[in-house]
């Protein structure tokens, strides 16, 4: 149940190998001092954003993993 086709054009262009650079990209930023301290929080938030997203991302996976998983036992 591999949902590919019909995966929407936002899905399909969501990349977590890049949302994970980015938030090492915010990390290297504050901690080098590189950021006004409101521009820390908003970086900081941002961050926490792409982690929820990429959680997401990795449950589903698993969830599909977990039905491969499931499926071929059964066989």
């Amino acid at each position: 149940m591999v949902k590919r086709k019909g995966a929407s054009s936002s899905e399909e262009s969501w990349n977590y190998e890049a949302k994970v650079a980015e938030i090492e990209g915010i990390i290297t930023r504050i901690e080098a001092g590189e950021l006004e301290l409101e521009a820390v929080f908003d970086q900081f938030a941002t961050a926490v954003e792409y982690l929820r997203q990429c959680e997401g991302f990795l449950q589903q996976r698993q969830q599909q993993v977990d039905l491969l998983i499931e499926t071929l036992s059964q066989e």
